[in-house]
This record gives structure tokens, sequence and C-alpha cells, in this order.
């Protein structure tokens, strides 16, 4: 691969990862029904910051990743989620995922470490934005 395309692999995990949050809050919203989910976790008993925590993760992916606007702390926030939801589906369901178990979430979890890593790559927002000038020390 040519040094001149290798970030570009991080431009197509980014928006890899953040259009799979994008996906998701699509079935929660459009296809489940936001209350049906909501009350699926309730149901099952998670407490509400959990519930609410894992939706904000989702958005925060969603938006922030496939921006590239603050990617590293993005990925970093819902990468809790990922490793909880892996955690979930290994104890419920095994490692396979066409048991439904834990391999996408792990898969998922490792996507988001490496964009902790790498950031946002080209053509982020945060590249593209102007950086503000630190603030003085005040003595």
């Amino acid at each position: 691969m040519s040094p001149r395309a290798e970030p570009y692999a991080i431009l197509l995990l980014r928006l890899t990862v953040g259009g799979l949050f994008i996906a998701h809050l699509w079935l929660k919203f459009s296809i489940l029904g936001f209350a049906r989910w909501w009350g699926g976790l309730v149901k099952a008993g998670y407490p509400e910051f959990v519930i609410a925590y894992t939706l904000s993760a989702e958005l925060v992916g969603a938006i922030l990743i496939t921006l590239g606007l603050g990617t590293r702390w993005a990925a970093l926030y819902a990468l809790p989620m990922m490793v909880g939801a892996a955690q979930f589906w290994a104890v419920r369901k095994g490692f396979y995922f066409t048991g439904a178990g834990a391999e996408l979430p792990i898969v998922w979890s490792i996507l988001l470490g490496a964009l902790v890593l790498s950031g946002g790559g080209p053509l982020s927002l945060e590249r593209v934005l102007p950086k503000r000038a630190a603030e003085p020390a005040v003595a």
C-alpha cells in the first residue's frame, strides 16, 4: 500500500464505525421503536442510567465519530458500552456471531480501540477546523 493511501484506512475505519452506530440508532427509532427498545431493557433489569448511557454512546458514535470530531474521546466514551455488550452476549450465547454471541461486539470494541489510538484520520473535522490558540496562563 502506498504511504499516501495508508491514512485513508483510518478514514474507512471511522466511517464504518460511525455508520454502524447510525444503523443501530435507525433500528431503535425506526424499526423497533424507541419505547419498545427502552422498555425491553428496563424489563430485562437494566438500570435506567445504563440504558441512557447506551443511547448517549451510540449518539456520540453516530455523530462525532462519523464527522471525525473528538474522535479519540468519542471512541473512548463508547468503548465501555461495547465491552459491556460483549460480556452480555458472551454470558448468554457464547462467543460466535452465528449463535448471537459476543464475537461482533468484541470486534467492534477492537475497532473503537483502534480509533482511540489513531484519531480521526484524513477528512475529519478535527483536522479541518481551525485550532483555537491556547489561553495564556494566569499567574
